[in-house]
């Protein structure tokens, strides 16, 4: 492993706190409700709610105490605002994010929109007129690398300095290592690791599966034709390595199925454009239209060109008994249930 932040806390939780209590969510331009009212709120993008994210969120649940205790994150994401030619690779998406931060022992999300307003808006009027006015925070925590307001000419010094004059509690959370010596656990980290099919460090690093949300969308059914009929989901700029992999399949109606899945461009047949395509083994059923989670739990092999039909059945046999048995042996926690 390369040599880390000196400075870096490892993160030593392996569990995943569950919640059953009310989960708020405050979207975009909706005023604050009175279930988020004085809330302290974790502040960032949290792209991967990872290991790092987590040890923030466990501080606001210790600096809330009775008060409730809150995410507030940002749509778009600012890097997407700053550079929307530019795709981006985002690990969670608002709808999984929710997913998160509900099974993590909050009591709300407060999603605000990422425009040229907020980018726009000074360090001070940033503390004193949007967090403690306008949205009624009374404390937050920040990861050390967080900067803030016009220019991003406010550190998490200055965000410091600035709630103390607005009255504002302020935490300010070391960066997070996996191990001692490693460098701090990163969304980027997690995006490398997801690019080069490495499966079992992106998990590691963010501490569960991860997954992504979409809707079933029709296909060619050349799956139903080869045995392996195949639920088709669209993943927008994702950077995923194209190859096969063990999933587990959440359900619209919560069940939870095990299956094998290709992410890719099909090269044995037409090389289009990149499909996640997950076969689920012992289930029969019409999922089209349905929004389901695919998380991931081992990278079997790489994307390749078969000579035949024949040959790629042959290959999607031995690929759905690996994933059988990866599925048995995995124990990484899972977000979904």
């Amino acid at each position: 492993m390369p040599s880390g932040d000196e400075n870096a806390v490892p993160h030593t939780g392996t569990g995943l706190p569950y919640s059953p209590k009310p989960f708020t969510v405050c979207r975009e331009d909706d005023p604050v409700p009175p279930a988020l009212a004085g809330a302290v709120a974790a502040l960032g993008n949290f792209d991967g709610v990872h290991r790092g994210h987590r040890t923030l969120i466990e501080t606001v649940r210790e600096e809330a105490g009775s008060r409730p205790a809150a995410v507030l994150t940002f749509e778009p994401h600012p890097r997407a605002f700053f550079a929307p030619d530019q795709p981006m690779f985002r690990l969670t998406g608002p709808r999984a994010k929710e997913i998160v931060f509900a099974r993590l022992g909050l009591d709300g999300l407060i999603v605000r929109r990422f425009d040229a307003r907020l980018a726009g808006t000074g360090a001070r009027d940033f503390v004193e007129g949007w967090l403690r006015d306008e949205l009624g925070l009374t404390g937050v925590v920040i990861g050390h690398d967080f900067h803030f307001g016009r220019g991003r000419e406010g550190s998490p010094g200055i965000l410091a300095e600035l709630c103390e004059d607005a009255g504002l509690s302020c935490r300010i959370v070391p960066a997070v290592s996996a191990d001692p010596g490693d460098a701090p656990i990163s969304s980027s980290a997690i995006r490398a690791a997801l690019a080069s099919g490495d499966v079992a460090r992106a998990n590691d690093l963010l501490g569960y599966r991860w997954f992504v949300l979409a809707q079933v969308r029709h296909g060619d059914k050349r799956g139903r034709t080869l045995g392996y009929p195949t639920a088709n989901l669209a993943l927008e700029s994702c950077g995923l390595a194209h190859g096969i992999y063990a999933v587990r399949v959440r359900l619209a109606d919560g069940r939870l199925c095990d299956g094998v899945a290709s992410y890719g461009r099909r090269p044995t047949f037409d090389d289009g454009a990149p499909l996640l395509e997950a076969h689920l083994f012992d289930f029969s059923g019409d999922l089209y239209g349905q929004e389901v989670a695919v998380e991931l739990l081992a990278y079997l092999r790489g994307e390749k060109r078969f000579s035949s039909a024949e040959a790629l059945i042959a290959q999607m046999d031995v690929d759905s008994a690996q994933a059988r048995a990866a599925i048995r042996a995995d124990r990484v926690p899972s977000m979904l249930g």
